[in-house]
């Protein structure tokens, strides 16, 4: 059984940069692809990025252009996204998926695989 395990959140300042990383343990997924979605408190459940299985394609939420960066080593199981200048918009608990379809994790549609999830919270 597959499972994607989130690190890297946590407590921290407006303006900030922060990575969370995800790595999937159980067996190789090869020739999925992996991304990242969010849900603030009190609110819907978003896409935010997603990366093509050889990590040569990556796309984006409009919200996150700019200031996310999702990234990926060719053939890893292993998945990042940093952000930079952090907001306190940007508070929300971060799920890392994984997904033999780069256009389904895009499209939000039945996604085989989900973490947990890591909360980061962005103070003022």
């Amino acid at each position: 059984q597959v499972q994607l395990v989130e690190s890297g959140g946590g407590l921290v300042q407006a303006g900030d940069s922060l990575r969370v990383s995800c790595a999937a343990s159980g067996r190789t997924l090869n020739n999925y692809a992996m991304g990242w979605f969010r849900q603030a408190p009190g609110k819907e459940r978003e896409f935010v990025a997603a990366v093509s299985w050889s990590g040569s394609s990556n796309y984006y939420a409009d919200f996150a252009k700019g200031r996310f960066t999702i990234s990926r080593e060719y053939g890893k199981d292993t998945v990042n996204l940093r952000v930079d200048s952090l907001k306190p918009e940007d508070t929300a608990r971060y799920y890392c998926v994984a997904d033999p379809s780069f256009r389904a994790i895009i499209a939000s549609d039945d996604i085989e695989l989900w973490g947990q999830g890591t909360l980061v919270t962005v103070s003022s």
